[in-house]
């Protein structure tokens, strides 16, 4: 690991600080200490939020032109210094180095689009009912901004809230997962190396989740809060972030629907499948849960998903070859476990997997003929399993994969368009995947209804969840 981003500090106002106190990052893979991080306390936090509010009034000030130019070095710096956070990434959350390349690559395409985009934040001219009036808006950054994020993807959650946040001339105070914090550290040295100025982006690393949580949501000087994590902690931080009016982005927990009808392309879903379950060992927030696959092609999708499954290679993502690394942490590990024993309680078949390799390592699981009872039917299991529940009709597969709080993704693979086009309407998702596994692109919106979220990320939408909207109003 290139010891230039390895920063085993917190930063904030500008500086990498130690702490009396720090904790240890272990590797997934190797159940090994990576490093020792600063363990912040609520006084720090309230330390980095004043080092923010202090530098808003000179970055709200600081010309668009000039924000985006930072953003835009530091995308570049990013690009220059893929390959060592690629393996910082691998070490702190144990998915394949070559899948933590792809998402070092999405996670800068956050800051190309935002060093772009951040330069059309555009107001209008409004037409005025009455004579000698002139009316008109501008949109100016909402302020000091808190931004939460998990461990699953260390960087591109971050730079998913700090582009826009930066560009529309926030500050921010970021608090990444215990688990993951060097990714964001290493962001902070890049960002220290291109030029942004102090207290502009604070990284306060703690395992004092709850507590560095609350003083975010409740602190007056912060404006806005961006969470990407579980429903219930983003619940408990709109609720803690009331009394101070803050605005809130949340992007919550998921249980994603992957709909095969019998009209598919059977290879291409098989593809489709792969991609959208088994990213980072199924620990994502868009990763399907649940597989409702039409019963005339039930069977013959089983058997090419099983052989799809075969193929996956299980272990330390730093080797080559590794298609899947390790569970992030023995309660996930449980999870998972809990999750296939009980689908197999209630009747399910074990196609393949279902079995712990050894430490945090699990089979590429296929279940079928799954229990609309099971647990992994209404829960998000974040694992290696698929579960196939058969269907008959459109209208029970929509009402299948509708009949859940959570509303994030859905995915389905048809060859009729006009299939495509019903289904994809009466869906409950923020965001639907037509004939692909792959949803998340810069400039598209991501974000969930119902218990999945408030708000939207990346595209255009983005930006305004960082913008105020300002009226004037001016006098004949």
């Amino acid at each position: 690991m290139g010891d230039k981003l390895f920063i085993e500090k917190a930063y904030i106002n500008g500086k990498f600080v130690e702490t009396e106190q720090t904790f240890p990052v272990v590797n997934p893979a190797t159940l090994t200490v990576l490093g020792n991080v600063a363990d912040c306390t609520v006084t720090d936090c309230r330390e980095a939020i004043t080092a923010a509010e202090i530098a808003w009034y000179h970055w709200r000030d600081t010309a668009v032109g000039e924000r985006c130019a930072l953003v835009r070095r530091l995308f570049e710096l990013i690009n220059e210094h893929k390959k060592e956070l690629a393996e910082i990434m691998t070490k702190e959350c144990g998915k394949p180095y070559a899948e933590s390349l792809v998402e070092v690559g999405y996670a800068n395409s956050f800051m190309e689009w935002y060093a772009e985009e951040g330069k059309r934040a555009y107001g209008e001219t409004i037409p005025s009912l009455k004579k000698g009036m002139h009316l008109s808006t501008i949109k100016q950054g909402v302020g000091v901004v808190a931004a939460i994020t998990p461990w699953n993807f260390p960087l591109a959650m971050i730079t998913r809230k700090v582009a826009p946040a930066l560009v529309a001339g926030c500050t921010v105070v970021l608090k990444p997962a215990s688990q993951t914090p060097f990714s964001a550290i290493a962001l902070g040295k890049l960002a220290e190396m291109a030029g942004l100025p102090k207290g502009v982006l604070n990284i306060v690393t703690s395992k004092d989740s709850k507590g560095i949580g609350k003083e975010l949501a409740t602190n007056p000087k912060v404006r806005k809060i961006s969470f990407t994590g579980s429903t219930p902690v983003g619940s408990t931080l709109i609720a803690q972030s009331a009394d101070t009016v803050k605005r809130v982005s949340m992007e919550l927990g998921g249980n994603a629907p992957f709909i095969v009808f019998e009209d598919a392309d059977l290879d291409k879903a098989v593809q489709g499948a792969i991609a959208a379950k088994f990213r980072n060992a199924g620990q994502t927030c868009v990763a399907v849960n649940r597989f409702y696959v039409q019963e005339g092609i039930y069977d013959a999708f089983a058997s090419k998903l099983v052989t799809a499954v075969e193929k996956l290679k299980v272990g330390d993502g730093m080797k080559s070859g590794v298609d899947i690394g390790p569970l992030i942490n023995q309660d996930g590990l449980e999870k998972v476990r809990a999750h296939v024993a009980d689908a197999l309680e209630k009747g399910a078949i074990l196609r393949r997997g279902g079995k712990q390799i050894k430490d945090l390592f699990f089979e590429p699981t296929v279940l079928t003929n799954v229990s609309t009872n099971s647990l992994i039917a209404t829960e998000e299991t974040f694992g290696p399993v698929c579960a196939l529940f058969p269907f008959k009709k459109e209208e029970e597969a929509i009402s299948l994969s509708n009949g859940t709080p959570f509303g994030l993704v859905a995915y389905f693979y048809s060859s009729n368009v006009y299939r495509c086009h019903r289904v994809a309407e009466q869906l409950e998702a923020g965001m639907i995947g037509i004939n692909t596994g792959m949803v998340s692109n810069a400039s598209a919106p991501f974000g969930g209804v119902k218990q999945s979220g408030v708000g939207r990320e990346g595209a255009t939408y983005g930006l305004e969840e960082y913008l105020e909207v300002k009226y004037l109003c001016y006098g004949g």
